[in-house]
C-alpha cells in the first residue's frame, strides 16, 4: 500500500528526501541480509526489493511525472540488478521487485487502453482543486461496459499468473520462497490500484497523484 498512501505524497512535496530514503531501505536490507539469518534474512532481502521499486517511483513521481510514457521504463531502473539477484541469495527481493514491475506494466497498459494516460499530464500539472476535480471525472468515466470488461480481464490475468507463481512456490526452498513472494506482490497490484481508484472517487486530494 506504500505507493498510494506514503511514497506518492512524500515524493510530490519532498522528492529529494524521499529519494534519499532509498539508501535507508537498502542499508537496512543489506545489514539484515549479511549479518542475520533465518526470517530476518528474508526480511532483508525483501527490503532490497522494495528499495528498487522505491527508487524507480521516486525518480518518476519526483521529476518525470508529466511524462507517463516514461513511467514503466523509469520504474525498471533496477531490472539488471534484479536479474542478477535471481541467481543469488537475494532472489526473494529480486522476485518481489520484478513482480511489482509486472504489476506496474499491467496498470500502465490499462491506463493506456482506457484513455487515462492521455489525461495524466493535465491532472498532475493542474492546481490542487482543479486537479482533484479532473481526477475524479476521469475515475467516473471508467464506469462503462467496455472499460470494466478490460479491467476485469486484466485482473483475471493477474490472478492467473499469480496462481501459477504460487504453484511453483514452497516455503522450504529459497527459490520456492521467491515464487511465493512474487505471487503475493503481483496480487497486491489489485489492492493498490483498487485503493487508488476508491480514493480518487471519494477524496482525490488524498490519492498522492496531485
Amino acid at each position: 500500500m506504500l505507493p498510494v498512501f506514503l511514497q506518492a505524497p512524500w515524493v510530490h512535496f519532498y522528492p529529494l528526501s524521499a529519494l534519499l530514503f532509498t539508501f535507508v531501505l537498502t542499508g537496512f536490507g543489506i545489514v539484515l541480509g549479511e549479518f542475520v539469518s533465518g526470517k530476518w534474512f528474508s526480511i532483508g532481502s525483501l527490503m532490497i526489493g522494495v528499495s528498487g521499486s522505491w527508487l524507480g517511483g521516486c525518480l518518476f513521481w519526483g521529476w518525470l511525472r508529466m511524462h507517463p510514457a516514461l513511467h514503466l521504463p523509469v520504474e525498471a531502473v533496477a531490472v539488471p540488478l534484479a536479474c542478477v539477484g535471481l541467481t543469488t541469495k537475494w532472489r526473494m527481493g529480486a522476485g518481489f521487485y520484478l513482480s511489482c514491475l509486472l504489476g506496474t506494466a499491467f496498470t500502465d497498459l490499462m491506463m493506456l487502453l482506457t484513455g487515462v494516460m492521455s489525461s495524466w499530464p493535465d491532472v498532475v500539472s493542474a492546481p490542487m482543486e482543479e486537479g482533484a476535480k479532473k481526477l475524479n471525472d476521469i475515475s467516473l468515466h471508467l464506469f462503462n461496459p467496455f472499460t470494466l470488461l478490460l479491467l476485469s480481464l486484466a485482473a483475471l490475468m493477474i490472478l492467473l499468473i499469480s496462481n501459477e507463481m504460487n504453484k511453483r512456490g514452497t516455503l522450504n526452498s529459497p527459490a520456492g520462497g521467491a515464487w511465493l513472494v512474487a505471487g503475493a506482490a503481483l496480487t497486491t497490484t489489485l489492492w493498490v490500484d483498487g485503493l487508488f481508484l476508491i480514493t480518487t472517487l471519494l477524496e482525490p486530494k488524498l490519492s498522492g497523484l496531485i
